[in-house]
């Protein structure tokens, strides 16, 4: 069983809406795969930056949670 909290994500992800803490907990993944996709995910922090993942399975789903917003405003500003 799975028994991460919604402060525990936080404080491995930053602040972050409660909509995605939630999607993050719905998705069952393990604090080492959020730590994992949190880790990938920081490497977008910089506009225009894409980083290459191999992320697979629940912390690639984490990851993709985790960056879909930065994903969408970067689009918007090509």
């Amino acid at each position: 069983m799975n028994d991460i909290t919604h402060d525990r994500i936080v404080e491995i992800v930053g602040d972050i809406e409660d909509i995605r803490v939630a999607e993050i907990l719905a998705t069952g993944a393990s604090e080492d795969e959020i730590e994992e996709a949190a880790h990938w995910a920081s490497g977008m922090s910089q506009p225009g930056k894409t980083v290459e993942h191999n992320l697979v399975g629940l912390a690639a789903r984490v990851y993709d949670i985790l960056t879909a917003d930065r994903t969408f405003e970067e689009e918007e500003r090509r």
